[in-house]
């Protein structure tokens, strides 16, 4: 049995680094409902990210992200891959923490870069156009600005997505 904060388990980490695919399994693991918050935002408004961002501009799709935050934080038994700027903006990281078991996701700007050039970047408003040395130098920057709330995590792992899956399960175990 899992505690209380243990019945959600929000994965935090830059774009990239796996929150999705990690997410799905462990939930799919844990008899867990999973919920992705782009996807969440992204129903709700019947629009892209991407449309959000050029339409509305980041500040309201980050006041989105936030109202997003507060009804799944009400949920239980869920798995949440939040966007990769949320635990950044308002007092979102500290309400993850309160209401969950936060695990970051860490990955080096390098390895970010690989998979973010082999995924579909162009669905990602803050990348589109950037490739290459570009690329890298903009995670770095970014990353850099993000990694002080990205490691109030209770939990902080790396490696490959499975390594990082049984980094997660194993702390479970210990902690139920």
């Amino acid at each position: 049995m899992q505690s209380n904060k243990e019945s959600r388990i929000f994965l935090i980490g830059y774009m990239g680094a796996g929150k999705t695919t990690i997410g799905q399994q462990l939930a799919t693991r844990l008899g867990y409902k999973f919920l992705d918050m782009d996807y969440v935002i992204e129903e709700k408004l019947q629009q892209s990210v991407s449309q959000i961002f050029s339409e509305k501009g980041e500040k309201e799709f980050r006041r989105l992200e936030r109202e997003c935050l507060d009804k799944i934080s009400t949920e239980q038994n869920v798995v949440v891959a939040t966007g990769g700027g949320a635990p950044c903006f308002y007092d979102n990281m500290e309400r993850m923490n309160a209401y969950g078991l936060t695990v970051y996701l860490c990955l080096s700007p390098e390895q970010l870069q690989e998979r973010l050039e082999l995924s579909h970047k162009n669905k990602r408003p803050l990348l589109a156009q950037r490739e290459g040395k570009e690329l890298l130098d903009f995670i770095r920057q970014n990353l850099s600005e993000r990694e002080p709330f990205y490691r109030k995590a209770t939990l902080v792992v790396s490696g490959t997505d499975e390594e990082m899956f049984q980094q997660i399960l194993s702390f479970l175990s210990s902690h139920s």
